[in-house]
């Protein structure tokens, strides 16, 4: 199905007109938006609505079936049993291996993965790399199944589940449904859903979906320099080995890891997906055939080897291409620095009433795009991302299971009064709850590349790790706020806060660290020019891959009929928060691998508050000549930004412990490095000294997104190893122990 959208939003003079252009006032007003916001006492999470939105126990909420939860106590899931032999196993190894012997790294387990970077046509075959991929960061290069990991896979798709765990697996369909839509699609015999999903049994028993859009920006997308759209798609169901072809030559081969993740979200029998693909100019219909036929498990069909003839034009297909520019805005879609494409998808995700022309509309719940586009239809959550994104199940299943944790933080008995500041605050701890008068917070998402061999930099580049390790281009170490969020735990059966009725979890403490992100993400050229022209929706956010559910949704746009009508009083911006305890599933692989060794520009790279210290920094590092004659190295380490997976977890860590530690320490030696009194028990030791097996195996459940995945076991059971490789440890460990 293609439409074509130009009459049905914002014109470009419109877009220019709303958009923030001056990245450093909107950078200076951010960063103190964040230091007045977390100083306060009291925060909420949805400020325009009050209790209505926030609230567990709102009538969107009622509308829905809502799983008994189950708390674990001491017993031991069957999904945890793999987990558990996997720890004898660590165990084994350490105690087993002479003390001489033992290293460091013998925590970091793993497969021994393959990366192939180039075809040699003399040996005719392709050169490789081995190593292994502990970061936990689902890709398209080591990860060649789509389903968001081989974990994710197993356990949506089990259809074997015990009938006391029920709620454990449709945990992403409750908190999806949860802070969804409250109307639901019509699911009898000879509807649409029916021939689309009825014969496709969901694993949990329910004939209902999490309907999600995905919203894809195909600007860029090509074949070294022609137009994608130009060339021919690759032939589906060949038989075979598939040709190698190298990450940068084709874009076709990431638009179609995206569709093959989105169709195994269907295959979980918990979503429904449709695809709103955005272009500038109508496409050969080819491409379209193409698209719906690797949607088969969303209501596509399997292209040449079925037997009915009709095209995507004819029958209904969960694939529409949408043309967002007419033929005077055709140049400026295409221009990447413009930010056209970006403010397009914001307009149709959103749908803010004014766009078509209705002045006095103001109902949020009412969509006034064209009926044609299946962004105006109902929808529980939207996905809007770029091509190059790599979208997946996990990311999917960490962003409900954040909001939800969110919304019952905010609705929790704890919250409601006003917040008294904690003795010797340490700036970090706030209470959100229902109360008008605070940020809004939305989980939001940080791109990461691998090193690519192709890059004609690839040497430098190795200093800063090897290829198996992704690192983020568009943040630093200055780039973000730690806060510590109380009573934001979500429990089964959608938003269901457990602090306040867990009996494992009684406890003023009960919560988790959130990386706040103080400064915008500073991308590289084009994409930096785009964000200037449209900011992202959230403070801090990303343009090309962000998330909301439809409660989210309609707060977005009442702040922004808000600001439509001039009015002084529209609440705060979003801003951009994600969970610590699964950070790795909020960083997205930018497929192609090629933005790491990019420079950025002078006055827009991360860490933009803190520039001057910066160039101090560096003038001593020149007056010292510690890098006398090693120009490289001073460029790499002053001008470029690598910042690994890695590194992103523990510096959040280490500043969310050093936080607690400043506030929990009495008489502090202001002479001393390092923590006084509360230490991260798997950060804060030695390289050289192994770590006990099971801080490691701990940190591998974070870093593989199971903490957010198994939510029932780490937050209900007795079992609390885990508690701070989750992000749940307030406290930390003591230095004693």
């Amino acid at each position: 199905m293609v439409a074509n959208d130009t009459n049905d939003v914002s014109t470009n003079g419109q877009m220019a007109e709303e958009s923030n252009g001056n990245p450093s006032k909107m950078a200076t007003a951010l960063k103190l938006v964040a230091a007045s916001a977390f100083l306060t006492s009291a925060a909420s999470l949805y400020a325009a609505n009050g209790s209505t939105m926030a609230s567990g126990n709102s009538p969107i909420d009622l509308e829905h079936r809502r799983l008994t939860s189950v708390e674990v106590g001491d017993s031991i899931p069957s999904y945890m049993k793999p987990l558990m032999k996997d720890l004898e196993e660590r165990k084994k190894l350490m105690e087993e291996t002479p003390p001489e012997e033992v290293k460091y790294w013998f925590e970091y387990t793993g497969p021994l993965q393959k990366y192939f970077y180039r075809y040699s046509k003399s040996r005719q075959k392709a050169d490789y790399f081995e190593g292994r991929d502990d970061s936990g960061v689902l890709s398209e290069r080591f990860i060649e199944e789509a389903g968001g990991g081989e974990y994710y896979t197993d356990f949506l798709t089990d259809a074997n589940i015990p009938e006391n765990e029920i709620s454990s697996h449709a945990r992403l369909l409750e908190n999806c449904l949860a802070m969804g839509s409250p109307t639901r699609p019509s699911t009898g015999k000879g509807t649409l859903w029916d021939d689309w999903f009825g014969s496709k049994k969901s694993p949990v028993g329910s004939t209902d979906r999490c309907r999600i859009l995905f919203t894809m920006n195909t600007v860029g997308a090509g074949r070294g320099t022609t137009m994608l759209w130009e060339t021919n798609p690759p032939k589906p169901h060949s038989d075979g080995p598939k040709p190698w072809i190298s990450e940068q030559e084709t874009a076709a081969t990431h638009i179609q890891r995206n569709l093959e993740e989105i169709d195994a979200m269907c295959a979980t029998g918990q979503i429904a997906a449709r695809l709103q693909v955005l272009v500038c100019e109508p496409i050969p219909a080819q491409w379209t055939e193409w698209m719906d036929s690797l949607l088969v498990n969303c209501g596509g069909k399997p292209g040449p080897l079925d037997q009915d003839k009709k095209t995507v034009e004819e029958r209904p297909s969960p694939v529409q291409v949408v043309v967002v520019a007419g033929a005077s805005t055709a140049d400026t879609c295409h221009d990447q620095k413009s930010g056209f494409m970006e403010k397009r998808m914001q307009d149709l995700v959103l749908a803010p009433p004014y766009l078509a022309g209705d002045k006095k509309s103001k109902d949020p719940t009412v969509k006034t795009t064209h009926p044609d586009l299946i962004s105006s239809d109902d929808h529980d959550m939207y996905v809007a991302f770029k091509w190059s994104s790599l979208v997946s199940t996990r990311s999917v299943n960490g962003f409900v299971q954040a909001s939800a944790d969110l919304a019952a933080a905010a609705a929790s008995p704890n919250n409601q009064k006003a917040a008294k500041p904690e003795k010797n605050a340490d700036g970090v701890t706030v209470s959100i709850s229902n109360s008008p008068s605070s940020p809004f917070l939305i989980p939001s998402f940080v791109r990461v590349s691998y090193v690519s061999e192709e890059n004609s930099k690839v040497a430098k580049w190795r200093m800063h790790g090897d290829f198996f390790h992704p690192a983020a281009w568009e943040v630093c170490k200055d780039s973000f706020d730690m806060t510590w969020i109380p009573d934001s735990l979500s429990g089964a059966g959608g938003v269901n806060g457990i602090c306040n009725s867990s009996a494992a979890r009684k406890s003023k403490d009960c919560g988790q660290w959130w990386i706040y992100m103080a400064e915008e993400q500073m991308s590289v050229t084009p994409e930096v020019y785009a964000n200037e022209a449209t900011p992202p929706i959230v403070q801090g956010g990303s343009n090309y891959i962000w998330m909301a559910t439809e409660r989210q949704r309609r707060e977005l746009v009442k702040q922004m009929v808000c600001k439509k009508e001039e009015k002084s009083e529209c609440g705060q911006q979003a801003q951009a928060v994600i969970p610590l305890g699964d950070l790795e599933s909020f960083l997205i692989n930018f497929t192609p691998n090629t933005a790491l060794g990019k420079q950025h520009i002078k006055g827009r790279r991360p860490g933009y508050s803190r520039e001057k210290e910066r160039e101090m920094d560096r003038e001593k590092v020149r007056e010292r000549k510690q890098l006398k004659g090693q120009e490289d190295i001073e460029k790499a380490l002053f001008d470029y930004t690598v910042y690994p997976a890695a590194l992103f977890h523990k510096d959040a860590t280490i500043k969310a412990v050093r936080a607690r530690d400043a506030v929990v320490t009495k008489n502090p030696d202001k002479e001393a490095i390092g923590p006084q009194t509360v230490k991260s028990s798997y950060y804060d030791v030695t390289i050289t000294k192994p770590r006990e097996a099971t801080l490691a195996w701990c940190q591998a459940i974070s870093r593989n997104g199971l903490c957010t995945l198994y939510a029932d076991y780490f937050r209900t059971s007795s079992d609390v190893r885990c508690l701070e490789a989750c992000g749940m440890k307030k406290n930390f460990g003591t230095v004693k122990n």
